[in-house]
């Protein structure tokens, strides 16, 4: 057997990031051929990641990048916030939302195939992100917004809420005051026309039963009904809903009076629509002590 030196194991190390008894055994496997060893180890990291694939990754990272006439943000998911000041977990997330800006891929497959700065695609660097820092991690969502003639407003609420918003006419302080009020009010879409059919139907069966139960006329209740969307629309629509910074004027309003059009917008709250899994913290602390995996 090969004698392998302690350069050799920090070297490997350091491409790594496991542990110097794990190195040492690679090497030795090898016959202390490094890039045999980084190879042999990234093929046990995939299977570490796919043990922990099964596990729930609700928190993490929103992170935005923008440049010249275009924004990205993205979702980086981990299991736990303690993972969200690692540094190799930052750095991964800030590195998807550059190939996310930068790639302009068409979904969430395609951006997992592109090639982050390291020649390697955005897959290949999670997996061995989750063999390196032991947690399962996923790269849930991201959203790209391109200006053309228009201008992008975007705002980060800490870390756990980001918003992009593209509007035609106003300037750059109007996008961001409009980005950070989504951020705030959580409209489902920019106007009434953009509400999904399905919804307005249900909600208007739902109003229409309300005022049935009033006993008046069948054109009052249809007027009661029709009231009741319009407040509806309100509330869950960007133009419609008051301006955060000032109530006395609709976001429609505001828009108006800077000439300007707010023609799409995403929201991303961190982990919103994940089941989370409760159980005892405790237990799993000391699973991890012991080194279980499962």
């Amino acid at each position: 057997m090969a004698e392998i030196t302690a350069g050799q194991v920090k070297e490997l190390r350091e491409r790594t990031g496991s542990g110097m008894m794990e190195c040492k055994k690679a090497l030795q496997q090898v016959g202390g051929d490094i890039e045999a060893a980084v190879e042999l180890m990234r093929k046990a990291g995939q299977a570490k990641a796919d043990k922990k694939a099964g596990r729930i990754a609700a928190e993490g990272l929103i992170v935005i990048r923008q440049t010249g006439g275009a924004a990205a943000m993205v979702e980086i998911n981990c299991e736990t916030d303690f993972v969200t000041k690692n540094d190799d977990f930052r750095a991964f997330a800030d590195a998807v939302a550059d190939t996310a800006l930068n790639g302009d891929p068409a979904d969430l497959a395609a951006l997992l195939a592109l090639h982050m700065a390291n020649g390697q695609s955005v897959e290949q660097n999670r997996r061995e992100c989750i063999a390196k820092i032991g947690e399962n991690m996923n790269v849930r969502r991201f959203a790209r917004l391109a200006s053309d003639q228009g201008v992008i407003g975007c705002y980060l609420h800490g870390t756990r809420i980001g918003v992009l918003v593209k509007l035609v006419g106003g300037d750059a302080d109007l996008a961001k005051d409009i980005a950070m009020h989504i951020a705030a009010s959580r409209p489902l879409c920019v106007s009434a026309e953009d509400v999904p059919a399905d919804l307005v139907a249900k909600e208007k069966d739902i109003f229409a039963a309300q005022a049935a139960t009033s006993g008046k006329p069948a054109n009052i209740i249809d007027k009661m009904v029709e009231g009741r969307l319009r407040k509806y629309f309100e509330e869950i629509t960007l133009l419609g809903q008051p301006f955060v910074k000032d109530p006395e004027q609709s976001v429609d309003q505001l828009l108006k009076t800077h000439k300007a059009k707010a023609i799409g917008f995403a929201r991303f709250e961190l982990g919103e629509g994940i089941e989370k899994k409760s159980g005892d913290f405790a237990a799993e602390v000391m699973a991890q002590v012991r080194g279980d995996d499962d």
